[in-house]
């Protein structure tokens, strides 16, 4: 990858931010990233900690960058790229925002098709990111791989061959991270109720949580025979599984995940729309 990509982003919040710290100096030259926000704040920080360029306004620079990345919130979607749309020629268009389908920035940009719609996560603020992607018709295969270099700046890249699917990974690993961090609240309020320290309850959580991960992460084998081999019957580990499944746990779980889901898919029909 030619390290004078130059990017442009609409939106300089945390996620851009991450993308930013992890493309600056590896990916491209700092002076190549170009950053546009209403935020004096937020540019102020993104230019004191990466030397990015930046402006307050859609301006000339955007028709100099060869790829341009929407980071602002769903709702903001649509005035933003109504802004955009005469600096758009050739450009690749990345956008991050949950919900915004990419026939409807197609349809705001008057046609134009060069877009990825992707879906990180906030792991990637220590580059153990993954994110969902979808190539619209008009992405070509040299831009397929632009758009994977940039995310993977962040950590892995799934992906998707139907942009539908982009709501299931909204709800699976776009949020999942808020998931884990409920789960580990409960194990450290548990922990604190059986008497221990909240710092004891929070260390053994955290690194329950890390220690289980890297070790699904890296077994060929399923989760759910890492899982029976914890689990002796009779024992602590199935006390603790069959309150969970009497509870209906793992129904609730999978229930939220497809409530998230559909909240995804309701966010394009309520931004989407014209």
């Amino acid at each position: 990858m030619n390290n004078q990509l130059n990017i442009s982003f609409i939106g300089g919040g945390n996620m851009a931010a991450v993308l930013i710290s992890g493309l600056a100096g590896k990916v491209t030259e700092a002076a190549n990233l170009h950053v546009v926000d209403l935020n004096p704040d937020a540019l102020q920080n993104l230019q004191q900690r990466f030397g990015v360029s930046s402006a307050s306004e859609i301006d000339a620079a955007i028709g100099r960058s060869e790829v341009i990345v929407l980071a602002v919130k769903p709702q903001q979607m649509k005035e933003v790229v109504a802004k955009l749309r005469p600096h758009v020629t050739n450009q690749l268009v990345l956008s991050i925002a949950a919900g915004i389908r990419a026939t409807d920035l197609a349809r705001w940009l008057g046609g134009y098709s060069a877009i990825v719609r992707c879906m990180p996560n906030t792991p990637a603020l220590i580059g153990q990111g993954i994110t969902g992607m979808f190539a619209s018709a008009g992405v070509s295969a040299r831009q397929r791989e632009t758009a994977d270099v940039i995310l993977r700046a962040v950590g892995s890249t799934a992906w998707l061959d139907d942009e539908s699917k982009i709501d299931a990974v909204t709800a699976l690993s776009g949020s999942g991270p808020a998931y884990v961090f409920y789960f580990i609240e409960a194990m450290q309020q548990a922990a604190q109720e059986l008497g221990l320290t909240p710092q004891q309850g929070i260390e053994l959580a955290k690194a329950t949580f890390v220690g289980a991960a890297q070790l699904a992460s890296q077994s060929a084998e399923p989760v759910s025979l890492l899982r029976e081999r914890v689990t002796s019957k009779g024992g602590t580990t199935y006390a603790a599984l069959s309150s969970m499944e009497a509870s209906g746990v793992k129904a609730s779980i999978i229930d939220a995940i497809k409530a998230a889901a559909e909240r995804g898919r309701q966010l394009g029909d309520e931004f989407g729309c014209d």
